[in-house]
């Protein structure tokens, strides 16, 4: 006996929905990327959702979904389990319409998410270590106490209330050809792939995951959603152990690839959003542009990127900006094998100096087996401007007669 399908969301429940989100939603901006745009070869826009309230797309489905409740089930609260930006949409959704909100966050959940959807009059718990966790901590608090459980992104109001996004993509960037998509549960692709196909079928809609937490590609090969053993990644928001049962039959039918990114793509991606677009985004939200900065050739343009969040923890910013720094070859680390006698370190420095690198750290190796009697390793650690200065730097180095290893 086969499984009967999912519900699935229409155009009109998606329209339906802009309407209830309407003066509660933000339209959030499309702001063109010149520095995008000249990488790609055509027109970028980035769909700025890190403006959103809550500081991401999750407002918008939690909302739509809170809504439609029933007075009855308005009086029993409701319930969530989030690694934080569903919490807040939850959170202040609940807070808006009077009702007690229960969330469940998974333990090393970002402290700013913690306090934000506490600021909006939520109760906090912790419960295990992934999403799937808090979830399941999140069903059995439902079903002891009768709170209605407001799902990430498996339900049929959340995935319509996401795809607004989706009719302001197609109104904010009436050519557009390509839209990429950060994809965890799937409730925001799903979304906006409903929306732009059943307009604009031609356009390619293309979700983006990380690779450490890349559930899609398995499950869409398998037929049906498919749990990971495991995750590794540091962007939370799309940290996703299994798709949905409802956002995996909309993905099927309306997206067109589902391509992957690594911590270091999501890294630069996150630093160039910063220096460039001015934007401060988490990496669950920088991972669309990650995708166009690794295959700028790959996309058809215009193309739009979603910035699906901006929730990041100062703490993680700081350790994510030096990662992005080191990926863009904007650290250098050297071991120089330099004569051992007065003024030859100092000559070294002097040398680097002349490159326009900037030295951060120095440190001395007077004894190893690869080291001559006479000699010395001096370890360097280099800020340069990119990898073609480093480049520069090291050939440098070897022109002035300096056995180098990076």
């Amino acid at each position: 006996m086969t499984e009967p399908d999912p519900p699935r969301v229409t155009l009109a429940e998606v329209e339906e929905a802009a309407l209830t989100l309407a003066g509660v939603a933000v339209r959030t901006p499309m702001e063109e990327s010149r520095w995008l745009s000249g990488l790609v070869g055509g027109p970028v826009q980035l769909k700025c959702e890190n403006l959103q309230r809550t500081g991401s797309f999750k407002a918008r489905g939690a909302y739509v979904r809170i809504a439609r409740l029933t007075e009855e089930e308005r009086a029993r609260g409701v319930v969530a389990a989030s690694a934080g930006n569903h919490a807040q949409g939850v959170a202040l959704a609940a807070q808006s319409l009077g009702i007690r909100a229960t969330v469940f966050m998974p333990e090393g959940a970002p402290i700013p998410k913690e306090r934000a959807t506490r600021g909006y009059g939520a109760d906090v718990v912790f419960a295990g270590r992934y999403l799937e966790d808090a979830l399941e901590a999140a069903q059995q608090f439902s079903a002891e106490t009768g709170a209605v459980l407001i799902h990430p992104f498996d339900h049929v109001d959340v995935v319509a209330g996401q795809g607004t996004c989706g009719l302001e993509i197609l109104e904010q960037a009436p050519e557009v050809q390509t839209v990429l998509v950060p994809t965890g549960g799937g409730g925001l692709l799903a979304g906006i792939a409903i929306a732009v196909k059943a307009q604009r079928p031609d356009v390619r809609v293309v979700g983006v995951q990380a690779e450490g937490a890349a559930a899609w590609p398995g499950s869409l090969a398998a037929g049906g959603p498919v749990a990971l053993p495991s995750m590794t990644t540091m962007a939370d928001g799309i940290a996703v152990g299994r798709p949905g049962e409802i956002t995996f039959a909309a993905v099927r039918d309306h997206v067109d690839e589902i391509l992957t990114v690594s911590e270091e793509s999501l890294s630069r991606a996150l630093l160039a959003l910063l220096e460039r677009a001015k934007m401060v985004v988490e990496p669950a939200g920088a991972a669309a542009v990650a995708a166009l900065l690794d295959q700028p050739g790959a996309f058809g343009t215009p193309a739009v990127a979603v910035l699906s969040g901006g929730n990041i923890d100062p703490l993680l910013l700081g350790r994510v900006i030096r990662h992005g720094l080191a990926s863009a070859g904007r650290y250098l680390y050297l071991r120089v094998c330099i004569s051992d006698r007065p003024g030859g370190l100092a000559q070294l420095l002097a040398e680097v100096s002349e490159t326009g690198a900037n030295v951060l750290e120095v440190a001395h190796e007077r004894i190893s087996p690869t080291l001559a009697l006479d000699e010395v390793e001096v370890r360097l650690q280099l800020e340069t401007r990119g990898a073609p200065h480093a480049e520069k730097v090291l050939a440098r180095l070897r022109e002035r007669g300096h056995r180098v290893h990076e």
